[in-house]
């Protein structure tokens, strides 16, 4: 008989039904969790390529050597120093090693209604090329905006160039690839140079007296 009170009033305790409740619901909860924390981690990773990207576009609209009586001019050096500072800031991100940047200098063609690429400066280790505009020296590109190789629509100003920014980096997951969005990120951004450039000097426009190293597109390092 006191076997069977004890099953009785064991039958009847419901003390442990929010400990077995919290058992099954603990599964949904951690995983939960860990998604939010990867998507809120991704978040802040695109966030802050997007502002490498504006950065970057803008520094080197800005760039020059000169006064306000002759046009800027710019050099491998200063280049270099926009890449290595974007790079910095990037900090923990590992830019350079898990991503890569493409600086294009977009100018006026010719022709009429034409644009060209008239130079580029790569670094990073990923593979990736430009998807948005041709490499240097190609062949004048219509202004058009109906031109697909233009998909931005972003053309220069007459007498003037658009300092184009391209960021591709491979996601670095902070808890694992199952919770990831995606395994890419890619921006872009684009700023009009400030002011008048020798845009006919050294090589394409871009001098090098120090003889710095040149951020070739050819090459891919992560240093």
């Amino acid at each position: 008989m006191k076997m069977v009170s004890r099953l009785f009033t064991l039958s009847r305790n419901c003390s442990g039904i929010a400990v077995v409740e919290f058992a099954l619901c603990l599964p949904f909860v951690v995983l939960t969790t860990m998604a939010a924390a990867e998507l809120t981690n991704f978040t802040t990773t695109k966030m802050r390529i997007s502002q490498l990207a504006l950065q970057i576009a803008d520094n080197a609209s800005r760039i020059g050597t000169g006064t306000v009586l002759s046009n800027k001019t710019i050099s491998e050096k200063q280049i270099n120093d926009i890449l290595t500072g974007a790079n910095l800031q990037a900090a923990k991100l590992g830019l350079f090693a898990n991503g890569r940047i493409i600086l294009s200098s977009l100018q006026p063609g010719a022709a009429t209604n034409t644009y060209i690429v008239k130079w580029q400066r790569c670094k990073g280790a990923k593979n990736f090329t430009s998807t948005n505009y041709y490499t240097a020296g190609a062949t004048e590109r219509s202004s058009d905006p109906a031109n697909a190789a233009n998909p931005y629509k972003v053309t220069p100003p007459p007498s003037g160039a658009v300092m184009f920014v391209e960021i591709s980096y491979n996601y670095q997951p902070l808890i694992g690839t199952r919770f990831q969005p995606f395994s890419e990120i890619r921006e872009t951004a684009a700023m009009t140079v400030r002011d008048n450039r020798d845009y006919a000097g050294g090589t394409s426009g871009i001098y090098n007296t120090e003889n710095a190293p040149v951020a070739s597109c050819s090459t891919f390092s992560a240093t």
